[in-house]
């Protein structure tokens, strides 16, 4: 559920704005913006001249919310493919297991997923994806002090993870059979539940749980290799037209250096 000269202030500014929390129930379409050599009527977009992006938020620091405003590197990328597109963005908060089974998109609930998604064939059966943007690890976070240093010390502890994750396939394949796993619906329940001890310990993405150690009660005691990348998703039957075009993006991105400018604002000194 990853891959690695800053975009200037006015760009930043401005996509902060397409994904203030108060533009996040669509557009009206009403002073539509032009698009890309893709032409916006050929993509199959929900709302013409809108790139609506499902996101399971908070997932810092990929996703998530500061000051009224949804932030963090997928939202940040999100607004530079759309700037990129000539759309406008919309970003709309929806539970990360109807994302990754490819429920919302088939329906028509938004254009692509955005929410650090690793791209695996059993999501593949149900999603298409972007090349992979990002190159990811698991990890173990635990309470400072704990006696847990690996996941071979799960044995009779509780350890949350969450529900629909690489992280929860990981620790149902390899901790001890006797560990309890207990499945949150987002991380906005699974750090709370190891802060109040109602687990022992959290496994999940590298850079999420490097988050939780910043105010200095918990450390990861482990990490895991896994070869997963994050890609974007769009539905699977239909969305081969965006597809096309977002791999443009994306390619675009990296080739002009905003990808690692990017990159370098939320990872550089992880």
């Amino acid at each position: 559920m990853r891959i690695h000269s800053s975009f200037t202030k006015a760009l930043a500014v401005s996509a902060v704005a397409l994904m203030s929390l108060t533009a996040c129930g669509g557009s009206d379409g009403g002073d539509e913006q032009s698009t890309s050599s893709a032409g916006g009527d050929d993509l199959g977009l929900v709302t013409a001249g809108t790139l609506t992006v499902c996101s399971d938020i908070p997932y810092k620091p990929f996703e998530y919310e500061e000051n009224g405003e949804y932030t963090g590197f997928d939202m940040d990328m999100v607004g530079a493919i759309a700037e990129g597109m000539g759309l406008k963005l919309d970003v709309k908060d929806v539970g990360f297991d109807g994302l990754q089974s490819g429920v919302v998109l088939a329906s028509g609930q938004c254009d692509m997923g955005a929410s650090a998604m690793t791209i695996t064939p059993e999501r593949e059966k149900k999603l298409a994806f972007t090349d992979g943007y990002y190159d990811s690890e698991q990890s173990l976070l635990v309470p400072k002090g704990s006696d847990i240093k690996s996941i071979d010390d799960l044995a009779g502890k509780k350890v949350g993870v969450q529900q629909g994750t690489t992280g929860e396939k990981y620790t149902r394949e390899n901790a001890p059979e006797d560990a309890k796993i207990k499945a949150y619906p987002s991380d906005a329940e699974l750090f709370p539940a190891v802060q109040s001890r109602g687990v022992d310990a959290v496994l999940q993405d590298l850079p999420v749980n490097l988050e939780h150690t910043q105010g200095g009660k918990f450390d990861i005691v482990a990490k895991y290799k896994t070869d997963e990348q994050y890609g974007f998703a769009v539905k699977k039957d239909g969305g081969e037209a965006l597809l096309k075009e977002l791999d443009a993006q994306l390619a675009e991105l990296k080739d002009n250096g905003k990808y690692d400018e990017l990159y370098d604002k939320y990872f550089s000194t992880k």
